[in-house]
C-alpha cells in the first residue's frame, strides 16, 4: 500500500449462512472522491463495515491508511469518518449537542469540540438551526447532521454510506456540491456509496464498480465518460423515417426513446456518420434538436457485464 492509497483489499470475501456479501474483492484507492456504486444488495455496506473494523471477513486481507483492518479497527476509526445510511440521530439532542459529543467521543477536549461542532455546523449549511431538537428537522437537515458529525474530528478519510438517500432534486445537488468541497477545499479524501449511477459522475475522481460482492470495474472517472463510436441523434420529429434511411443507407441504428444511434465501426470515422445524419435530416426536411458523439456511463459496466455473464447470481447484502 504507498503513502496515496487510502484503502485496499486483496482476495476480500464475507459469506454469510445464505448469501456471499462479497466475493474475493482485490481493489485500492487513492486520494480524492472515490464512488463505490452497485444495486442494492451489492456488497457495498458489507465492505464499509470491513473496513471500519465493525465486521470480520471470511477470506482475504484490508486495510486503511496503512492500518490492518482486522487487527486495527480501533485506530482506523479514530482516523476515519463515517455516515451511516441509516437514521441513527436522538430526536431529544439538538445538533451542537449531538457533534459536539461525538467530537468528545473521538478524542477532542471539551472547548475543542465545541469549536470544531460549530464549524463543521456552518459549513455544512445548519449554522441557523443546530440549536433545535434534531426530532424536528427534515431528512435533508438530518443527513446534514449526520455528515457533520463525520467530519468534526478531521479526518484524513470519510465513508459516506448513500448520503443522497430519501433526499429530494434539490437536496441531492447540494449534497453532492458539499461532498466535492470536502475532497477539493477539505483536503479530504472521500469513499462515498450510491446506486444512483448519475449522481458519482457528477462528483467523483475514481468509481468503483461491483456486482454481487464481485469487481466489475476501477477506473479513473474519465474512463468511464470518454468518447464512444456511437453518434447519438435527436429531431423534434421525424424519427422513424430518419432511423429508415440511415439503415438503407448501411448505417447500423437504433431507436432509444427520442433518442436514434448510430453505431460507428471501430476503424471508422465518425466524421463521416456526420455527414451521412447531415444529408439525410435534409432530405427529410427535419428539425435537427441534437448531434453528438456518446460518451461512455457507468450504468454501460452493467449492461456489458450482463451480456458476458447472464447466469443468475446468488443474491448478496
Amino acid at each position: 500500500m504507498t503513502a496515496s492509497t487510502c484503502f485496499a483489499t486483496e482476495g476480500l470475501t464475507k459469506r454469510f449462512p445464505r448469501v456471499t456479501a462479497l466475493d474475493a474483492l482485490t481493489v485500492s484507492a487513492g486520494t480524492g472522491v472515490t464512488g463505490l456504486v452497485g444495486a442494492n444488495g451489492a456488497g457495498k455496506s458489507t465492505l464499509i463495515k470491513i473496513l471500519l473494523g465493525l465486521a470480520a471477513p471470511t477470506a482475504g486481507r484490508a486495510s486503511v491508511l496503512g492500518m490492518d483492518a482486522i487487527t486495527q479497527g480501533p485506530q482506523i476509526r479514530r482516523a476515519v469518518g463515517y455516515m451511516p445510511e441509516h437514521d441513527c440521530l436522538p430526536p431529544d439532542m439538538s445538533a451542537t449537542e449531538f457533534v459536539v459529543h461525538m467530537a468528545r467521543m473521538s478524542g477532542l477536549p471539551r472547548t475543542a469540540a465545541r469549536e470544531r461542532a460549530a464549524d463543521t455546523l456552518r459549513h455544512v449549511g445548519l449554522q441557523e438551526e443546530r440549536y433545535r431538537p434534531i426530532g424536528g428537522y427534515s431528512t435533508g437537515m438530518r443527513q446534514r447532521v449526520k455528515l457533520a458529525q463525520a467530519l468534526v474530528h478531521d479526518p484524513k478519510l470519510i465513508f459516506l454510506d448513500e448520503p443522497t438517500n430519501g433526499l429530494d432534486p434539490q437536496g441531492r445537488d447540494e449534497m453532492l456540491a458539499l461532498i466535492r468541497r470536502i475532497g477539493t477545499e477539505f483536503g479530504i479524501s472521500v469513499l462515498v456509496t450510491s446506486h444512483l449511477l448519475g449522481e458519482l459522475e457528477r462528483v467523483c475522481d475514481h468509481v468503483i464498480v461491483i456486482d454481487g460482492g464481485r469487481l466489475l470495474r476501477s477506473s479513473a472517472i474519465r474512463e468511464f465518460t470518454r468518447t464512444t463510436q456511437a453518434v447519438a441523434i435527436e429531431v423534434e420529429d421525424g424519427l422513424e423515417s430518419l432511423a429508415e434511411r440511415l439503415g438503407r443507407m448501411g448505417e447500423a441504428v437504433a431507436v432509444q426513446g427520442r433518442l436514434l444511434t448510430v453505431q460507428v465501426p471501430p476503424d471508422a470515422d465518425p466524421a463521416r456518420t456526420f455527414d451521412a445524419v447531415r444529408d439525410a435530416v435534409c432530405d427529410l426536411d427535419l428539425h435537427l434538436v441534437r448531434l453528438e458523439q456518446r460518451r461512455g456511463r457507468i450504468e454501460d459496466v452493467f449492461k456489458e457485464n450482463t451480456v458476458k455473464d447472464p447466469a443468475p447470481k446468488e443474491p448478496a447484502v
